[in-house]
C-alpha cells in the first residue's frame, strides 16, 4: 500500500512525499527479509531521483537494485534494473551505454512472461533511435510495442508508444501523420480517463502545432492547464504555464508571456517556496530550542550542585550562624538561577517570534518580487522587444522595485527597533500638513484606483508628539486604506480634540473590503499573515505592528473598527498638549477605557 501511495505522489510531482513512502516500504521489506520487495522499492527510489533530474543518484539506486536481484537470482528484478539503468543514461544522453543495458534487458525479457516492462523496452529503444536519427529502427520498435500493447490492461503504455511514434514522424517531416497519431492517442487517453497520458498527449500536440498553428497550440495548452488545475497538480501546472509563456514569447506577445510567468511564480510561492520557508524556520527554531535546553541543563546542574553544597554545610555546620548564612546564600542563588531561567525562556519565545517573521518576509515577500524583476530584465534585454513593450516593462519594473525597497526599508527599521528600542524626539507639529504630505506621496496609487481622499483635519490644530513616528503611522494607515479600497472608493481622515480630557483623536476611514472578525484580534500582531489588496497589492503585515509600537511609545492607543464589505476605521488617541481650535468636542466613544493610561 505504501508503494502504491508513493506512486500516486510520484505521478503528481510530490517527490519528497513519494520518497518517504518508498523508504518506509523498504524498511518493512528489510525487517521481513523480502529481497524482491527490497529490489522493487530501491528501483522506485531511483525513479524519484530520475524524475528530479538527479541522474547520478538515480543510477546509484538502480545499481543497488541490480546487486539485490543478482544475489537473490531474481531474473525479473535483474531485467527491471537493467531497464532503469538504461533510462538513467538516457537522461544523461549517453545513448551508447543505454543501448548496452537495454540489449541485456531485452535478452532477459525473452526468458520471461510478457509484461509492461517488455513494452518499456520497446519504447526506450524507439526513443533512443529517434534521438540518434535512426528513424527506421525507432519506427520498428515503437510499432512492435504498439501491436503488443493493444489490449485493455496496457492502454496507458500504448498511448505513450503512439505519442513517441508521432514524434518520430514529426522529425521525419510528416507533420500531418504525426498529428493524426497524437489525436488517436488523445482519444484513447480520454476514453480510459488516464490523466497523465491525456496531459502528455495534450502538451505534445501543443508543441507539435506551435510553429504552424500557434493559436491551436494555445488551445491545447489551455486544455492541459484546465486538466492539471482540476487535479491540483501544482508542479505540472507550473510546467504547462512555462510552456505557454514560451509560446507567447515566441510570438512576441511579451505581455501575455509575463502574465503567465507571474502566475507560475505565484503558484511556486504558494505551494513550494512557502514550504521551503517553513522548513528553514523549523530548523532555526529547533536549533534555538536545543540551545535553550542546553542552557537549562547547565542551570539545573549548577542549582543541583548548590543544593548539595547546602546539604553538606548543614550536616557539618558547627554553629547556627554559619548554617543560616549558607541557607540564605543558597536561597538567593536559587532565586537568581530561576530568574535567569525564566528570562532565558522568555527571550527565546520573543526571539523565535521575531526570527519567524524575518524568515517569512525574507523567504516570501522579498523573493517573489526579485524573481519577477529578473524575468522582466530578460524580456527587456530581448532585441525583439518593441519600444512600447519595453516602456511597459520598465514601468512595471519600477513599481516592483519600489515595492521591494519599501518592504526592505520597513524590515530594517523594524529590526532596528527590536534591537535599540523606540527613540522619542517630541516636537510640535501641524497634523493637517502631515496628512497632505502623505496624500501627495501616495497620490499615484490612489489615482490608479480613482479614489476620493478627503483631509478634514482643521489647519489650526497643533500638538506635541514625535513627528517622524506620527508621519509614519499616518502614511502607513493611508497606504493600507488605498490598498484595500476598491475602484472609486472614499477615504476620509479626521481629527477631533477633547479639551476636557486633553486627548486628540484621529480617524482614517475607508469604504474598502473590511476585516474578517477572526482576524480582528491579531490585526496589530506580528503573527498575522499579510493579505493582498483589491489590485493584488502586496505587503508584509509589519506596518501595523510598527504603528502600534510608535503610538504606544508616544503614550497613545490605536485600534480598529471594521465590517466586512463596508470598510474599516483605524482610530488613534494621543495626549493633546498643543494649541489649536478653541472649540471642545464631546468625548469620542471607545476612548474612556484607556484615558487613565494616557493622562
Amino acid at each position: 500500500m505504501l508503494n502504491q501511495l508513493g506512486m500516486i505522489d510520484d505521478n503528481f510531482g510530490r517527490f519528497e512525499e513519494s520518497r518517504l513512502k518508498y523508504l518506509r516500504a523498504l524498511n518493512i521489506y528489510k525487517v521481513v527479509g523480502n529481497t524482491k520487495g527490497i529490489g522493487v522499492e530501491t528501483v522506485r527510489l531511483g525513479v524519484v531521483e530520475l524524475r528530479k533530474g538527479k541522474y547520478d543518484k538515480a543510477i546509484g539506486y538502480f545499481l543497488q537494485a541490480l546487486k539485490v536481484a543478482e544475489k537473490s537470482k531474481n531474473v525479473a528484478g535483474k531485467m527491471e534494473a537493467y531497464l532503469t539503468l538504461a533510462e538513467g543514461y538516457m537522461g544523461q544522453r549517453k545513448y551508447e551505454v543505454a543501448i548496452k543495458y537495454l540489449t541485456i534487458a531485452e535478452g532477459l525479457d525473452k526468458t520471461l512472461p510478457f509484461s509492461n516492462l517488455s513494452l518499456n523496452i520497446c519504447n526506450n529503444f524507439g526513443v533512443i533511435y529517434r534521438e540518434t536519427g535512426n528513424f527506421d529502427k525507432a519506427i520498428f520498435y515503437l510499432n512492435k510495442g504498439i501491436a503488443r500493447s493493444n489490449v485493455p490492461q496496457y492502454q496507458g503504455l500504448n498511448i505513450t508508444l503512439t505519442n513517441n511514434l508521432a514524434k518520430v514522424y514529426l522529425k521525419k517531416g510528416n507533420l500531418h501523420y504525426s498529428i493524426r497519431l497524437q489525436k488517436q492517442a488523445l482519444a484513447k487517453a480520454k476514453a480510459i480517463q488516464n490523466y497523465l497520458r491525456e496531459l502528455q498527449t495534450l502538451t505534445g500536440l501543443a508543441e507539435t502545432l506551435s510553429q504552424d498553428s500557434p493559436r491551436v497550440a494555445i488551445q491545447y495548452f489551455q486544455e492541459a492547464y484546465n486538466l492539471v488545475n482540476a487535479k491540483g497538480a501544482h508542479k505540472q501546472k507550473m510546467e504547462v504555464l512555462a510552456d505557454m509563456s514560451a509560446l507567447y514569447r515566441q510570438q512576441n506577445n511579451y505581455k501575455a508571456a509575463l502574465e503567465l510567468k507571474e502566475k507560475e511564480h505565484a503558484i511556486a510561492d504558494s505551494f513550494f517556496y512557502q514550504g521551503m520557508s517553513k522548513q528553514i524556520t523549523s530548523l532555526q527554531s529547533a536549533y534555538e530550542l536545543e540551545k535553550s535546553r542546553a542552557k537549562v541543563k547547565e542551570l539545573r546542574l549548577i542549582n543541583s550542585r548548590d543544593e548539595l553544597k547546602n546539604n553538606i554545610i548543614t550536616i557539618i555546620a558547627i554553629c547556627a550562624i554559619l548554617i543560616l548564612g549558607a541557607a540564605a546564600y543558597t536561597l538567593h542563588r536559587t532565586r537568581q538561577l530561576n530568574k535567569l531561567l525564566n528570562t532565558a525562556n522568555t527571550n527565546l519565545h520573543e526571539s523565535n517570534a521575531v526570527k519567524d517573521k524575518l524568515f517569512s518576509v525574507l523567504g516570501h515577500d522579498l523573493r517573489s518580487p526579485f524573481a519577477s524583476i529578473i524575468d522582466m530584465l530578460y524580456i527587456i534585454n530581448d532585441d525583439d522587444t518593441t519600444e512600447e513593450e519595453r516602456k511597459f516593462m520598465v514601468d512595471k519594473l519600477a513599481i516592483t522595485s519600489s515595492a521591494s525597497l519599501e518592504t526592505l526599508n520597513m524590515l530594517l527599521r523594524w529590526g532596528q527597533m527590536q534591537i535599540k528600542g523606540v527613540r522619542l524626539n517630541p516636537d510640535q507639529l501641524q497634523p493637517s500638513l502631515v496628512v497632505e504630505r502623505s496624500m501627495a506621496l501616495l497620490s499615484g496609487a490612489a489615482d490608479k484606483k480613482k479614489l476620493n481622499i478627503q483631509n478634514r483635519i482643521d489647519e489650526k490644530i497643533k500638538f506635541v508628539t514625535d513627528p517622524d513616528h506620527f508621519e509614519f503611522v499616518i502614511r502607513n494607515l493611508l497606504s493600507n486604506a488605498i490598498k484595500f479600497t476598491p475602484l472609486g472608493g472614499l477615504i476620509t481622515i479626521d481629527a477631533k480634540v477633547n479639551f476636557r480630557i486633553n486627548t486628540i483623536m484621529f480617524s482614517i476611514k475607508d469604504t474598502g473590503v473590511g476585516i474578517a472578525p477572526d482576524r480582528m484580534k491579531d490585526v496589530f500582531s506580528i503573527n498575522i499573515e499579510s493579505t493582498r489588496g483589491t489590485n493584488n497589492e502586496t505587503g508584509t503585515s509589519l506596518g501595523l505592528v510598527m504603528c502600534k509600537e510608535f503610538i504606544e511609545a508616544n503614550s497613545g492607543k490605536i485600534w480598529v473598527e471594521s465590517e466586512v464589505g463596508k470598510g474599516s476605521c483605524f482610530k488613534i488617541a494621543l495626549p493633546y498638549n498643543g494649541s489649536g481650535t478653541s472649540e471642545a468636542t464631546h468625548p469620542i466613544p471607545g476612548v474612556k477605557a484607556f484615558i487613565p493610561q494616557i493622562v
